[in-house]
Formats: C-alpha cells, sequence, structure tokens
C-alpha cells in the first residue's frame, strides 16, 4: 500500500497485511506520519516537556480524573 506523509509528504510503501495499512484502509480520518518525523516530533515534545512551559490539556470528562 501506498501512503504519503501528512507533514513531509514523502511517499512511502507499507505492506498490504500491516495493521497500520488496514487501519488506513476502513478508516480515512487516520493520517500517515513517516517514521523520522514521528521522531522528530517525539524529540521535540521531549524537549518542550523538559522546559517546564508545556502544559497537558485534559477535557473535563470524567473519565478524564481516573489519570
Amino acid at each position: 500500500m501506498r501512503v504519503k506523509c501528512v507533514i513531509c509528504e514523502q511517499v512511502g510503501q507499507l505492506p498490504d497485511h500491516a495493521p497500520l495499512a488496514k487501519k488506513l484502509r476502513n478508516r480515512p480520518i487516520h493520517t500517515y506520519m513517516c517514521e523520522q518525523c514521528h521522531d522528530r516530533i517525539t524529540e521535540k515534545t521531549i524537549a518542550r516537556i523538559a522546559t517546564g512551559n508545556f502544559i497537558f490539556r485534559r477535557s473535563s470528562h470524567p473519565t478524564e480524573e481516573d489519570f
């Protein structure tokens, strides 16, 4: 299955039987992000959390209190 990263628009290939490929086929709202973009966002998020200025926004739903 051919996929395109939503951030860098790099075209990639996923095996047809991979769970991610099935999720993308069955639920078009889900998007694909390449591994490089995913790693870059993870590193930047960790750096923002380390500064102390990062605030987790939680909903007011009652089940959120369990977290």
